[in-house]
């Protein structure tokens, strides 16, 4: 990956977007589809769906990634004029302490912070336990209330302070990954589509609020009707017709020390895109993904998901009368901690293996399950 796709992603990884302040965040996506999509809108919330108009007697498919990063939230302001913070999301109580933080104040300006740990010299070895996010703090190098509250206030939301660093060969790692490089394949789908002048309508889904509850794919579900007649015969505004969605998402690669046995599966770095079979994943897209990655020549591996996903997925197969749905995976470890890494063949199979499925999608005689 080099040039424009990779400023790309980095403009989204340097990028602070916390559930429920993704507004920065979907303002870059939705710039970079801007220059090749047919049509780009967002909703009330700030999903944002990008088009290629395909033809019509194409399928429609959705490729789909979330936005949001976890995060915290200034809960409190302390006398001393110390931060008291809740979590945004799956917040790892284990990871964040000593770490730098920006808090985003009033029209997104920044103020500098560290999330306070007592030296080792001073605390009882025999009595250390991780703290709640709750009983955690921001130091901004305030000395009142006063002085603090003139910088930020209740509800101001905060991030880890991100920076993207290459490690050996293909893989770097950065804070945010997840669902960045989800919402990257999903505008890398679109690309490809618009330059293969696709028969399949692709959309582009960027959504919010998916580490909080999978809020904002619910919302764009019920967009993506499955019979595009539902919402005129409803009297409601026309919805757009989408016959499956492919999510794209983070998922565990245990390929590494301490991870428990129980918790360990095939999953590893660079070893490709990952299509999850089970419960959420439909089967027609399930064997529509491992066709194309065949065709492509991309290697793929294998998850299985018994009970849910744990992504948008889990929303967007439930939405309306049911939309087929899939969970296409990035292996990425330290899942929801300031250290993410990926490996950049993962990113670039993933890339092609959504071109792929675009090319075979109209090959596809139903998306209904065969009873």
């Amino acid at each position: 990956m080099e040039g424009e796709r990779r400023d790309f992603l980095d403009t989204l990884l340097s990028t602070p977007s916390p559930s429920g302040f993704e507004a920065a965040g979907q303002r870059a996506w939705v710039e970079y589809v801007s220059a090749f999509a047919d049509e780009v809108s967002t909703d009330a919330y700030g999903n944002a769906v990008a088009v290629h108009e395909g033809t019509d007697d194409g399928p429609a498919i959705a490729f789909a990634g979330h936005a949001d990063e976890i995060g915290y939230i200034v809960r409190r302001i302390d006398d001393d004029g110390f931060l008291r913070i809740g979590p945004i999301g799956g917040a790892d109580r284990t990871v964040s302490k000593g770490q730098h933080v920006t808090v985003h104040a009033a029209e997104g300006t920044p103020v500098p912070g560290v999330i306070g740990q007592t030296a080792i010299h001073l605390r009882e070895r025999s009595e250390e336990e991780y703290e709640d996010i709750e009983a955690q703090f921001v130091d901004v190098g305030a000395s009142s209330r006063e002085e603090a509250a003139e910088l930020v206030e209740v509800g101001d939301p905060v991030t880890v302070r991100s920076t993207v660093r290459a490690l050996r060969g293909a893989r770097f790692a950065a804070s945010g990954l997840d669902n960045r490089v989800g919402t990257w394949a999903a505008a890398e789908g679109l690309r490809r589509a618009v330059e293969a002048d696709a028969e399949a309508t692709v959309y582009a889904v960027s959504t919010v609020q998916e580490e909080v509850g999978l809020q904002g794919a619910k919302m764009v579900g019920f967009e993506l009707a499955p019979d595009a007649r539902v919402g005129r015969e409803e009297g409601l505004r026309e919805r757009r017709f989408c016959d499956a969605v492919v999510a794209v998402d983070v998922t565990h690669a245990t390929d590494h020390p301490n991870v428990d046995a129980k918790r360990r599966d095939p999953v590893r770095l660079g070893g490709g895109p990952v299509v999850t079979r089970g419960s959420v994943n439909h089967p027609v897209l399930v064997e529509l993904a491992r066709d194309a990655a065949a065709d492509a020549g991309v290697d793929v591996q294998l998850q299985a998901a018994g009970v849910r996903t744990g992504t948008d997925a889990d929303a967007f197969y439930t939405s309306r009368g049911g939309v087929p749905s899939l969970t296409l995976g990035l292996p990425l470890r330290y899942m929801h901690t300031p250290v993410e890494v990926v490996d950049e063949t993962d990113l670039d199979g993933v890339s092609a293996l959504l071109g792929a499925i675009v090319d075979r999608a109209g090959d596809v005689d139903s998306f209904s399950v065969r009873v």
